[in-house]
Formats: C-alpha cells, sequence, structure tokens
C-alpha cells in the first residue's frame, strides 16, 4: 500500500502512461450485471470491478501482485471492499488489469459526457482503510464517468509537509489553477511560488514537483493529460 506520507509528486508519478485498451462498453456491463450504482460505497465498487476484470482477463492474485507490487493479501482485502487505495495505487490497479484508472472510479453507468455538481462531488482518498491514517492529499473527480477520456481533471487539496520529496518525470502534460493557499512548483532548476488564482501549465517530461506551499492546507484543480498509444 502507498505510504499514508504521500503527496501530489506522488500522485502525478502514479498517473503516468495510462493503458490505451478502450474498454468503456466492457466496464458498462461489469456495471450493468453486478449491480452496481452510487448508492454502492466506493470501496465496494472498485474492488468488485478489479476482482471481475481480473478474473475475464484470467489473472490471479499472483499476478497482480507481480505486476503491482502489492501482497497477494492486499489485491484479497481491495476486491473484498475492505480496503479502498489512495490514488496511485488505483493507478497500478488499472496499469495490471490494462485498464485507465478511470474506469475504476466509476460508480454509475459510463458515459459519453460527465456533469458533475458541486454537491454531488466526493472526497476521494482521504483516509486509508482506518479513519486515523490521513494521506498527504485528497481529490475530487470532476469526470468520474466519462468514458474514453485522455484528460483527468481534479480537485486536489494539498496538506503542509515537512518530508522531502524528489521530482518526478513522465509522459505528457498538466495544467494547475490554484484556488486556495499557497503552492511550490519546481520545474527542473526552476522554482516557483502560486497563489490562488495563478496558473501554470507544462511537459510532464520535465523534473517536476508539486507541494503545498505554506502551513495551511492549498486546494487546487489539476487537469492532467496522457496521450493514448498508438
Amino acid at each position: 500500500m502507498s505510504d499514508p506520507k504521500k503527496g501530489y509528486s506522488d500522485l502525478l508519478e502514479d498517473l503516468k502512461d495510462y493503458p490505451s485498451t478502450a474498454e468503456a462498453d466492457f466496464l458498462d456491463g461489469v456495471t450493468r450485471s453486478s449491480g452496481m450504482t452510487e448508492e454502492v460505497p466506493l470501496a465496494q465498487s472498485v474492488g468488485l470491478r478489479v476482482k471481475t476484470i481480473r478474473e475475464m482477463k484470467g489473472l490471479s492474485w499472483s499476478d497482480m501482485a507481480q505486476r503491482t507490487g502489492f501482497p497477494e493479501e492486499l489485491v484479497g482485502r481491495i476486491e473484498s471492499g475492505e480496503v479502498l487505495p489512495p490514488l496511485g495505487d488505483l493507478v497500478k490497479l488499472a496499469r495490471a488489469l490494462d485498464m485507465k484508472m478511470g474506469y475504476l472510479l466509476v460508480q454509475g453507468e459510463a458515459k459519453p459526457y460527465d456533469v458533475v455538481r458541486k454537491q454531488d462531488r466526493k472526497a476521494i482518498s482521504r483516509y486509508a482503510s482506518q479513519k486515523t491514517i490521513r494521506y498527504g492529499y485528497s481529490y475530487e473527480s470532476l469526470a468520474p464517468e466519462k468514458r474514453d477520456r485522455n484528460m483527468e481533471p481534479f480537485l486536489v487539496t494539498l496538506e503542509p509537509r515537512t518530508e522531502e520529496e524528489a521530482p518526478s518525470t513522465h509522459d505528457g502534460e498538466e495544467f494547475i489553477y490554484v484556488l486556495e493557499g499557497m503552492i511550490e512548483v519546481q520545474l527542473g532548476d526552476k522554482r516557483e511560488r502560486l497563489q490562488p488564482e495563478d496558473s501554470i501549465y507544462y511537459d510532464s517530461t520535465l523534473p517536476h514537483l508539486v507541494r503545498c506551499g505554506g502551513d495551511q492546507p492549498a486546494r487546487i484543480l489539476a487537469v492532467l493529460y496522457t496521450e493514448e498509444k498508438k
């Protein structure tokens, strides 16, 4: 399982290289056949999707452990709905299944467009399986039911951290708009401090690090773009 102190740089590192397999229709079928609706707790719906897709692809827990680096026991706890993994671990699960991460988060039927009302947004990955363990970030997906998407828009809350973090690099592009608080963005040997209403757009191939820049949480709109592999 990811370190409970993981921050935004870990989130971005884990979001690289989405699989290109177009399987939205397949997961629509999983949703309908399993009876999943928005009333099902997210941990249970994610676990059921992981289990269903794994079995349909003929993969074992051992295969999943090899592909993700997770212990087999953890794979079982995820599938049972006992554990809701943080965002980075969901991406690893999606890669292992050759799926897009967004498909694991869909709680309704995947659609050609998605409207998310303010009152319907749900914070995800704020806590681990135990409410006493808090991650270094929380996020809200702004397009959880849009099928075949190449952009992943999130509202992310960054917690103040004292731990040292290493820059990450990966294919794609990122756009960040600061809503509240202060953030610090390191790009190569440059360092930028952004305040509310500031924004930044950069190629993710440039070594980068994004973190809370003050002693209070910061809130940002983050849009990640990764082209599908041909």
